[in-house]
């Protein structure tokens, strides 16, 4: 039985997409993801002949070139972020709860709670 765990040192599942899923989950040519895999940019097995790459990796991949990072958001699963409106309140944050967007700074993310 596997167990939830905090601790970031245990080992966590790896996600891992086919060729043509993250081709359309990031808005790209599966050419392009096949060139990233050629140039070692993201990480990959060979599972039944076929190419399995890293969720994880490309994320990262996807963050360092600016026009795959447009294309995720405009053709590929960002696209779709606005329409994730969470409508039931009951599991929708509480707008008091949230710091301002001035009180951030860039990159921090917002806490699971403030104490």
């Amino acid at each position: 039985m596997a167990q939830a765990t905090d601790n970031p040192n245990q080992s966590k599942e790896m996600i891992r997409v086919s060729v043509s899923e993250a081709a359309r989950l990031f808005g790209v040519n599966p050419l392009t993801i096949r060139r990233a895999i050629k140039d070692q940019e993201i990480t990959y097995v060979v599972v039944a002949g076929r190419y399995k790459v890293n969720f994880e990796s490309l994320v990262k991949w996807s963050q360092l070139h600016t026009t795959i990072k447009n294309k995720l958001n405009n053709r590929g699963i960002g696209q779709f972020v606005d329409k994730w409106k969470i409508k039931n309140p009951l599991y929708s944050p509480n707008p008091k709860s949230l710091p301002k967007p001035s009180e951030m700074k860039q990159g921090e993310l917002i806490p699971a709670e403030k104490k």
